[in-house]
């Protein structure tokens, strides 16, 4: 079983970014589970979502805390939230960011994964120029696929535009196709 945690505020689309990844995974003929957790319901407020992935059927109900892949979709939830609890030694970890990993201040947390496994991606910044609006969990998603290869882009384009219609479908999946053409230059193709 592969199981992902997405940290961010409230409004950023954390909990429809793990909703789209286990459709992606679904349509992809495995089985999939994504829920929310999170406390006060207001714009803002930090908010976790998680995702597993798996060839058979899921019978866990909790929340993951122990994640194969971590997606940080608002990085000043580092201090705040322990947002890299339970990172497995082996996993994955992409960032929301402009700044590197070391002016982040999570160089260490990155130390501990292989090579290539922690990386940043400025999904804010690919989603204003797509969507006009600051929701990066589409670039976000797209870079998880070129990150990991555990979802093709494919299926996360055919999720998003399931999801949502026209324009906005159309806009969130050139938002997810830009990122996973930058994470591939940053990263061996899966």
């Amino acid at each position: 079983m592969f199981e992902v945690r997405l940290h961010g505020r409230g409004g950023q689309g954390v909990v429809t970014a793990a909703e789209l990844l286990s459709v992606a995974a679904f349509d992809e003929g495995r089985h999939a589970q994504a829920f929310p957790s999170f406390g006060s319901e207001r714009t803002g407020a930090p908010v976790a979502s998680f995702c597993r992935i798996d060839e058979r059927e899921i019978r866990l109900r909790e929340p993951i805390v122990d994640p194969d892949a971590l997606i940080i979709q608002d990085p000043t939830l580092f201090h705040s939230v322990d947002v890299f609890a339970g990172l497995k030694d082996g996993g994955y970890l992409l960032v929301n960011s402009t700044k590197t990993l070391a002016e982040l201040g999570i160089s260490d947390v990155a130390e501990r994964l292989p090579p290539g496994h922690a990386l940043c991606l400025p999904a804010t910044e690919i989603a204003l120029r797509h969507i006009g609006r600051p929701l990066p969990n589409a670039a976000l998603l797209g870079g998880f696929a070129a990150l990991t290869g555990r979802v093709g882009l494919a299926a996360v384009l055919k999720a998003i535009r399931a999801r949502f219609a026209g324009r906005v479908g159309e806009a969130n999946a050139a938002a997810a196709e830009e990122a996973f053409t930058l994470m591939q230059k940053e990263v061996a193709p899966c």
